[in-house]
């Protein structure tokens, strides 16, 4: 509906009667496993099916059997939805056949791209505007529906128009976290190390297959040294709203799986969980010969032992007055991802400049990695400085999503800093210019040369002009082609179950990861802490309940359960920080991910550890946790 105001719409709507033919509805995981299908080729090309056997072994199986322990559970997560503080909206205005969109998002670009393939539009013809998100994480990385909507009913109708979701739309009209079935097999020697790794994954899909939640693919597949391994991913087409990017695809839920059978082996093996971790500890992914480039798990997991006080954890049940107090441990890891990406510079005769491009910043500190290394790379300082974003006009920044923002944009304002020095520099011997025929270097903003000096605005003012614009590019190369790269932490948490209620408190949480150089200290905390929330939010709380005909029965933030503050307890952080600059000039690999990975199993692992009790499915309820 169309309307002068929402209620009129909303009035309207409700008087529409529809129809239906009602058919038999595919909803459940489980139920659908036995009509799975193989998933496409992973994002690498990867085949749904994977086996690396060391020399001598015929089958994963004759390795198994020569294993002396075996761990074998199933696991699995629930689907969720990612419930931003805004809901999906737009306003979209025509004039004179071109179309301009305000719209939250998390690559403008795209979103102009999309829309103007959609509406038979030239590129240019369309102009996306979101310099505010309002939430995203893979849940606004594609075009949302009231933006097609918006789009098209101003056109018909030759006036601009807002459309926005309802609260309860938002769980049905856009895509979420697929649900998972995750089936792990472990085989070790008496030490620890592991000679035999199966990882069996599905995942729920939309009957379009739109999406694959990549467990086994994202966690098995690099994260451990074992002799062999063998993982596979299926997916399972329901009748069911489509599945998406959400925060860590893949590696999140797949690290509730893969950390929670290790925690399974080290109590199998009588082993210390962090022991067990670092004696597996990969120095390239089963099977590939790249090394890894920079990695310190170990140095995370000492690190966090040792400010986490893992040494006095007790072998059996803890208690604490009514509480049972557990501690529980796991390994976080992302893929170190870089998208390409150009930056724009201008430097203004007022001596500041801007540093623009149209990616986004959905909360995740993006603005200020382009003041701060802007501010490095032109020797100014960060103040002088004004970044844009969100805006499809300034040169195409890509998705602001995988962990990628920083790296990929920061290197390219490298470049384009360079660029503008090198054209500063140029400017300043031209013929009439200031330094005419001089040699002139460039240093805190300022040109030097024959003893004397002034800053980059005094010369754009010598020359009589008001700027200097420049663009910088910047895309993964060669590096690939010779390591492997990723970010990697450490999770640790400790847990109180109520002997009475089995009420799960998380009471302690501590990450320590290694993700490069840190640009920004507070803005990077900001999105570890965001990112172990949401860890802790899928295991005790997420995930969406579907009934046999396919609605969501708690598709609503009234009984879509979330974490209050009262549910976290402070959250403590810390950097192993090594600069890596064989992935890219700035040192800096994702952390807005990685936060997220392995804590949810952390959490699991710790209730067992406080209970006894094993669960294998996420969230755990107080049901799980009454003993029979």
């Amino acid at each position: 509906m169309v309307a002068e105001t929402f209620e009129q719409a909303r009035d309207a709507a409700a008087l529409v009667e529809v129809g239906y033919r009602p058919l038999p509805a595919r909803t459940s995981l489980a139920e659908g496993l036995a009509d799975a299908e193989d998933a496409p080729p992973a994002r690498d090309g990867a085949p749904p099916t994977l086996e690396v056997l060391e020399d001598g072994v015929e089958t994963f199986d004759e390795a198994l059997a020569a294993s002396p322990v075996v761990v074998e559970a199933t696991y699995s997560t629930a689907t969720q939805n990612h419930a931003a503080m805004e809901p999906h909206s737009a306003v979209a205005v025509w004039d004179d056949g071109e179309l301009t969109v305000y719209s939250g998002n998390q690559a403008s670009n795209l979103q102009a791209e999309y829309l103007a393939t959609a509406l038979d539009l030239p590129a240019e013809a369309v102009h996306a505007v979101n310099p505010f998100v309002g939430g995203a994480f893979g849940g606004k990385a594609m075009v949302s529906t009231p933006l097609f909507l918006a789009a098209a009913a101003a056109r018909d109708l030759g006036r601009p128009v807002k459309a926005a979701l309802a609260r309860e739309q938002v769980f049905t009209a856009t895509a979420g976290r697929a649900a998972t079935i995750q089936k792990l097999t472990l085989g070790a020697e008496r030490d620890g190390s592991l000679v035999a790794l199966r990882h069996d994954s599905w995942c729920s899909t939309d009957a379009a297959r739109s999406f694959v939640e990549p467990t086994s693919h994202g966690t098995s597949r690099e994260w451990y040294t074992t002799r062999n391994l063998a993982i596979s991913q299926k997916i399972v087409p329901l009748n069911v709203p489509p599945t998406t990017f959400m925060r860590a695809p893949g590696e999140a839920p797949g690290s509730f799986a893969l950390e929670s059978a290790m925690d399974e082996l080290a109590v199998a093996l009588g082993m210390d969980p962090v022991e067990l971790r670092i004696r597996n500890n990969s120095i390239a992914p089963p099977g590939k010969d790249l090394q890894w480039a920079s990695k310190h798990l170990d140095e995370c997991f000492r690190i966090g032992a040792d400010r986490f006080g893992w040494a006095h954890r007790p072998a059996g049940t803890r208690t604490d007055g009514d509480w049972l107090v557990g501690t529980g441990v796991a390994a976080a890891m992302f893929p170190a991802l870089r998208f390409p990406a150009t930056v724009g510079i201008t430097l203004n005769a007022d001596d500041t400049a801007v540093v623009s491009t149209s990616g986004a910043d959905p909360g995740t500190g993006l603005l200020t990695v382009l003041s701060l290394v802007g501010a490095e790379s032109l020797d100014i300082p960060a103040e002088r400085i004004t970044p844009k974003l969100g805006d499809s006009a300034y040169p195409p920044g890509g998705l602001s999503g995988g962990s990628t923002a920083t790296a990929s944009a920061g290197t390219a304002i490298m470049i384009a800093a360079t660029k503008a020095i090198d054209e500063l520099v140029a400017l300043a011997a031209d013929p009439g210019a200031p330094f005419e025929g001089a040699e002139v270097t460039y240093a805190d903003g300022r040109l030097f040369a024959g003893g004397r000096t002034m800053t980059f605005g005094e010369l754009l003012r010598a020359v009589r002009r008001e700027s200097l614009e420049v663009t910088g590019s910047s895309a993964p190369g060669e590096e690939l082609t010779k390591h492997s790269f990723a970010s990697w932490g450490a999770q640790f948490c400790e847990v109180r179950v109520h002997k009475w209620t089995r009420e799960a408190r998380v009471s302690r949480m501590l990450g320590v990861f290694d993700a490069g150089r840190i640009i920004n200290d507070k803005t990077a905390r900001s999105q570890l802490v965001g990112g172990m929330i949401w860890g802790v939010s899928a295991a005790l709380h997420e995930g969406l309940e579907v009934e046999a005909n396919g609605r969501f029965a708690n598709g609503d933030f009234a009984s879509y359960l979330l974490p209050v503050n009262a549910d976290i307890p402070e959250v403590d952080v810390q950097f192993v920080e090594y600069p890596d600059t064989l992935h890219n000039a700035v040192g800096a690999r994702g952390l807005g991910e990685i936060g997220t990975v392995g804590m949810a199993a952390a959490v699991a692992n710790a209730v067992h550890n406080a209970t006894g009790i094993r669960v294998r499915h996420i969230p755990i309820t107080i049901e799980d946790l009454l003993e029979g």
